[in-house]
């Protein structure tokens, strides 16, 4: 712990701010994990429970549903069972479906991009740091008596090292956080997109198989 004070003291001034970065990205990361887990577990149980409503025909109840959730799987069928109500052409519920999906994806990458821009500040910053604190060495080395030239290059250089050093252990983690919840995020998408087909099946074999009924009702 004595190690990790003083490695911070000896960065200087540009330690605080990379570490507010760092501190804001961890903020950033975990809800966004959070949410990200909640929405994956909600569109789930809310497409075990639309998928019996479907095969009954509860066009009703999935409607309902989707009101009272917030799990954008229950808007995206939704979308289509009341564009099905309209018409029954499959390519005009599968486009009000997809706009479903449209209208939720920027709800999950939400924040997301900004951990590989506070990634490259803390990198940054960092680097400004060891600037600073090579401009100090140099001049430390030009003006100050010979005695402590020694001393204060010494000091300087910590800073420099020691804020390129903080700088790059913040910005890698971000960035391979970043990552993670970017394949998270990607993974909910193509599961809604999934979901989104497989309710799109059930609804156009029921349309097809109800206007066969009607034919044949006309026909006779």
């Amino acid at each position: 712990m004595n190690s990790v004070i003083t490695f911070f003291q000896n960065g200087g001034s540009f330690m605080y701010p990379i570490a507010l970065v760092l501190v804001v990205g961890l903020a950033l990361a975990i809800e966004r994990w959070v949410f990200l887990t909640v929405a994956k577990g909600s569109n789930r149980r809310t497409f075990d429970r639309i998928l019996p409503m479907l095969r009954k025909k509860d066009y009703a109840g999935v409607i309902d549903l989707a009101r009272s959730s917030k799990a954008p799987i229950g808007r995206i069928v939704a979308s289509g069972v009341a564009r099905m109500q309209q018409t029954p052409r499959r390519d005009e519920i599968e486009y009000a479906m997809e706009e479903g999906v449209m209208e939720a994806v920027p709800r999950l990458e939400k924040r997301t991009p900004y951990l590989a821009t506070l990634a490259n500040i803390a990198t940054l910053l960092g680097l400004l740091g060891t600037i600073m604190g090579l401009i100090a060495a140099f001049t430390a080395v030009a003006n100050a008596d010979p005695s402590e030239k020694a001393s204060l290059l010494s000091q300087s250089i910590s800073v420099a090292m020691n804020t390129t050093a903080f700088g790059l252990m913040s910005a890698i983690p971000l960035l391979l956080i970043h990552a993670m919840l970017q394949n998270k995020t990607t993974e909910i998408v193509d599961s809604l997109e999934m979901a989104g087909v497989k309710c799109l099946n059930i609804m156009s074999s029921t349309n097809s198989f109800a206007a066969r009924t009607r034919q044949a009702d006309g026909a006779k």
